[in-house]
């Protein structure tokens, strides 16, 4: 209210100024985009298309932002949130958040840089934030004939870059993966001796100089992200075959050696399945063909006993996640001979029955994700180093050959990289 003040019991007199009358409330928002100002209310109409909404960027603690589903659609088409570079309950601002319940409303209000934005209330009174999906990829390092340190980046959309050179000590028989949400991390191998250091890759794809000392030096050792943003290196061969692993932290910091993860082996594979956890798969324990054992690992790293039967025996697969729901597959390899079969691995780690004839018939190749639900095959052995690649469809598919990706080279690194395409 607004106005002079007359008889009071206080005696008191003058003017009142203006107050607010509470939350402001905006027209009805039917955009794709819409960026929100603090102590706002908003009705989100989804009936035509998903809306990302924009938090305010330099919000003052105890500023609130209410959002409604207008249209009661947010079922069909979902808002996202996007934090602007503030954390959301605690979350980094790279994860994903949606809310896509029907008739949701949501009351967010600012609780300091340490947290960020949290829910006063919702109606699901659930959040479950989603790592941002990876949309590039990176084969590096290998054998040409001799060590190399070249790399190729894999675009969004699949395609091979050219050769880049100079990335760190040439070496091959190494692992990678990705760790951080959208950076990438190669590690150990051989040069003329095994070696433990690592290479840390920015979400830009660039490669950076050596980082010396990071567990038990070995080579022919498989790696994997595991629990959102953070990556195991684990088994090869430091001068026997070992069960070693290491941990690697959301920045990238390699943990010293834990013991005991499994059967000792080397020239296995390993990959990302149910969007948080990792399976390591195959592998080579001191003859043809090899073994079809697999250990799961929890989403805090913990690496399970052994689990036998999961496809034909055989070494030296390449392994990669896939499609929207944690879902992946291990290819190629050997079993005495070149082999192109591949086994898909549901989102609970369960590994199916071959699939035969997938391209060229190859091992010791490397795969990596790409185009947030996709992924690519490349590299190899089959009696000479191969170039070819076979792109993987969101539903596990396996494409025929596509040559010339770059210099062919066997026995490198591949992992995925940046949430941006």
């Amino acid at each position: 209210m607004s106005g002079a003040v007359k008889s009071n019991v206080f005696g008191s007199s003058g003017t009142v100024a203006a107050a607010a009358g509470g939350l402001k409330w905006e027209s009805v928002v039917t955009a794709s985009t819409v960026t929100v100002e603090s102590n706002r209310g908003y009705f989100i109409n989804t009936t035509s298309n998903a809306c990302t909404v924009t938090l305010p960027a330099s919000p003052d603690v105890g500023d609130q932002v209410i959002l409604l589903d207008y249209a009661r659609t947010w079922d069909t088409n979902a808002i996202t949130i996007d934090s602007n570079g503030n954390d959301f309950q605690n979350q980094a601002d790279t994860y994903t958040v949606d809310y896509d319940t029907e008739g949701q409303g949501i009351n967010i209000v600012f609780s300091g840089s340490t947290n960020g934005w949290i829910p006063n209330s919702d109606i699901a009174n659930a959040l479950t934030p989603a790592a941002p999906v990876t949309q590039k990829g990176i084969f590096a390092y290998g054998d040409t004939g001799s060590v190399t340190n070249v790399s190729n980046l894999v675009g969004s959309n699949g395609v091979i870059g050219s050769d880049v050179t100079g990335v760190g000590t040439a070496r091959y028989s190494l692992a990678a993966a990705g760790y951080g949400l959208d950076k990438a991390i190669f590690g150990f191998g051989i040069t003329d001796a095994v070696v433990s250091l690592t290479n840390l890759v920015s979400n830009s794809g660039v490669v950076a100089s050596d980082t010396t000392g990071v567990g038990t030096d070995r080579r022919e050792l498989a790696a994997a992200s595991f629990g959102l943003d953070k990556a195991i290196f684990a088994y090869g061969d430091s001068g026997s075959r070992v069960s070693i692993s290491n941990l690697v932290s959301n920045s990238g910091v390699v943990a010293s050696d834990t013991d005991g993860v499994g059967t000792a082996r080397t020239l296995l594979s390993a990959t990302t399945y149910g969007t948080d956890k990792a399976i390591f798969a195959y592998g080579f324990t001191g003859s043809n063909p090899g073994v079809s054992m697999s250990n799961l690992v929890s989403n805090s790293g913990v690496v399970a006993s052994d689990v036998s039967g999961v496809g034909t025996a055989r070494y030296a697969p390449a392994a990669v996640t896939y499609g929207s729901s944690g879902q992946a597959i291990f290819a190629y390899g050997y079993t005495g001979s070149f082999v192109s079969m591949s086994n898909l691995v549901n989102s609970s780690g369960v590994i199916a029955s071959d699939v035969s004839g997938v391209g060229t018939a190859r091992y010791n190749l490397g795969a990596s994700k790409y185009g947030g639900d996709k992924a690519i095959f490349a590299y190899g052995y089959n009696g000479s180093n191969r170039s070819m690649s076979n792109l993987v469809n969101s539903s596990g598919v396996i494409a025929s050959d596509v040559s010339g990706v770059g210099t062919a080279r066997n026995a490198l690194g591949a992992a995925g990289y940046s949430a941006s395409a």
